[in-house]
């Protein structure tokens, strides 16, 4: 039978607190599990950590000095789809939506059990990891449709004018949902179901968020949106009109 260390060998997380108290609990818990882990106190040194090494995760705080972690996520999202979970003290639902709209795949408030925040690594990264070494043999590397091309390899897309924008691992999934499903209604939970997996206390509005995500990414209007159509009551239908 496998074991949470043998199942994480190799992963590495990186830790983003201010608090050293925090950094030297979580590292220490972390490793326990197989998890080798690096604390840091600010997105200074988060970025010179990200340049220096990789990382399969990064637990990020919500406060911290100089640049929060909400400016660090939506500026990790501009270029990189490592998978963010949100760490703060503040519980209004107000930050959560708002890390979600920014790109984080996980939120978990303090106080907690340091054996959730494992349990959550360990989901972000098994959705991750499904989605990245078992691609399916009908999964094409570059899909054209109404003026754009995805790369499912480098997982980005590519405008009519040579814009490239990279996709977070849930965006991907969504768009390639959407892709092998063009012109037809999904529900919300179907496509929760795809492009997420049901993770611990799945949040209700995250496919919502998800989706307004991918609307700005595909520069679709989110007042009158061409591609991503809101049917109401329903889901969502992707409007595509040429597929190559």
């Amino acid at each position: 039978m496998e074991t949470a260390s043998s199942a994480f060998k190799a992963t590495r997380v990186l830790i983003v607190d201010d608090d050293a108290d925090i950094r030297e609990l979580l590292c220490g818990y972390l490793e326990r599990f197989g998890i080798q882990a690096e604390g840091v106190a600010d997105g200074v040194a988060m970025r010179a950590a990200l340049d220096r090494e990789h990382f399969d995760a990064l637990v990020l705080d919500l406060m911290l000095p100089g640049e929060d972690g909400l400016s660090l996520c939506r500026s990790l999202r501009a270029s990189s789809d490592i998978p963010i979970l949100m760490l703060t003290a503040r519980c209004e639902p107000t930050d959560r939506i708002i890390g979600l709209e920014l790109g984080a795949d996980d939120y978990i408030a303090k106080p907690f059990e340091p054996r959730e925040l494992v349990a959550r690594i360990q989901c972000v990264l098994r959705r991750v990891r499904d989605g990245r070494d078992a691609p399916r043999s009908d999964q094409r590397k570059s899909v054209r449709f109404d003026g754009w091309r995805l790369d499912s390899v480098l997982r980005q897309v590519e405008s009519a004018d040579g814009m490239l924008v990279p996709l977070s691992n849930a965006e991907f999934r969504l768009l390639w949902v959407f892709l092998e499903r063009p012109r037809r209604v999904l529900s919300r939970e179907h496509l929760l179901d795809a492009a997420r997996g049901r993770s611990i206390e799945a949040f209700d509005r995250s496919i919502d968020l998800l989706v307004s995500r991918l609307r700005q990414k595909l520069r679709d209007d989110p007042k009158a949106p061409r591609l991503i159509k809101t049917v109401r009551g329903e889901g969502y239908l992707f409007d595509v009109r040429d597929i190559d």
